[in-house]
């Protein structure tokens, strides 16, 4: 339903005055780690004479965990798009009508109408991209556009890899190396995942979040993991290359929410307005090297990402791509049981 006229002039008003209405205060974001950028974070400051304090988690699992819990603190958090959905459904997520905020006309109309938030009521984009593999070339030069980088790794990886300790990329790429999809039931292919994925580990190095500094050291050779990570790698190392396993790879977005707890509510809607605009969406993307969602962002984008490789995926490989979406919670019990034995 749309808002009467002067509802709406009324919200754009209040934004359009937000320096001088809000200024003052603090602000506490709960982040995944490496993912904020420092450069934006102080306009933000300095605009609103707003404290800012960011906090890290390193899963979404984890970061629902803490605010079950309570007593957490956080007024932001950044879940990914499969996660959304159960954030809202557990009240956890104040409703803070992003769609109706001033800035929301920059965000781009494919991340508007998302199934996990349809028409933004709860969060704005932060940073999309995929989840794919990154290897050293001067290490390994065959193909690369292949989960077998991982699953069944040629001999000059096998214990120089690192994976992702995110349950659902990693048991994504799994499913469709094995002819599956995403949100099966199939008991008999969730055997084969496991069995592989078991069969695999130990022929892996780490599990860990490490890539930007170890990736471009030496340290793993390759990794399954994420593609800003592994471009920010091969900035500091041009042997590094990314590949889109042809098999299938996920697609994945992280949004801003305001929690429903939050102490400091209008601060929290102000930063949600903040990040819906070009200049300060390019220096997130700039940070961590990711997209971001919104239109004309990339007018202020470094050059190095206009056409880096780990952005703009091969023409002959988009159809592998795929969202990441919630599974039901029957499934996801079968891919916990899963993940559960591969940890062991």
């Amino acid at each position: 339903m749309k808002w009467k006229t002067t509802a709406t002039t009324a919200v754009f008003a209040m934004f359009a005055f937000a320096g001088s209405a809000y200024a003052e205060g603090e602000l506490n974001i709960f982040n995944w780690g490496d993912y904020t950028s420092p450069e934006m974070i102080k306009k933000f400051e300095d605009t609103y004479k707003v404290k800012v304090t960011t906090t890290d988690y390193d899963s979404n699992d984890t970061a629902l965990a803490k605010v079950r819990a309570g007593g957490h603190g956080f007024d932001i958090v950044v879940p990914s798009a499969n996660y959304v959905p159960i954030w809202v459904k557990e009240g956890l997520l104040l409703e803070a009508r992003p769609d109706q905020m001033a800035n929301f006309k920059n965000v781009d109309e494919r991340w508007v109408n998302v199934p996990w938030d349809p028409g933004r009521h709860y969060t704005v984009p932060w940073q999309w991209g995929v989840t794919g593999i990154g290897v050293n070339t001067k290490v390994y030069d065959g193909d690369i556009n292949t989960s077998a980088i991982f699953l069944d790794p040629p001999k000059e990886l096998v214990g120089k890899i690192n994976v992702a300790p995110e349950m659902n990329d990693v048991l994504f790429a799994t499913i469709k190396y094995l002819g599956g999809d995403w949100c099966t039931d199939d008991k008999e292919l969730l055997k084969k995942v496991r069995d592989k994925l078991v069969e695999a580990k130990p022929k892996w190095l780490a599990m860990d979040y490490s890539v930007t500094e170890k990736l471009p050291a030496g340290d793993y050779s390759a990794v399954y993991y994420w593609n800003g990570a592994i471009m920010r790698s091969r900035i500091k190392n041009p042997d590094i290359k990314f590949g889109y396993p042809k098999e299938g790879f996920p697609f994945f977005m992280d949004s801003v929410a305001i929690l429903k707890d939050a102490k400091n509510v209008d601060n929290a809607k102000l930063f949600m307005n903040f990040i819906m605009d070009p200049e300060n969406a390019a220096m997130i993307s700039a940070f961590a090297k990711y997209a971001n969602g919104i239109k004309g962002s990339k007018a202020f984008m470094p050059a190095d990402m206009k056409d880096a490789p780990e952005l703009v995926v091969p023409p002959e490989l988009e159809k592998a791509g795929e969202f990441l979406t919630p599974c039901s919670p029957e499934v996801q019990q079968l891919y916990t049981r899963i993940w559960t034995d591969v940890q062991k």
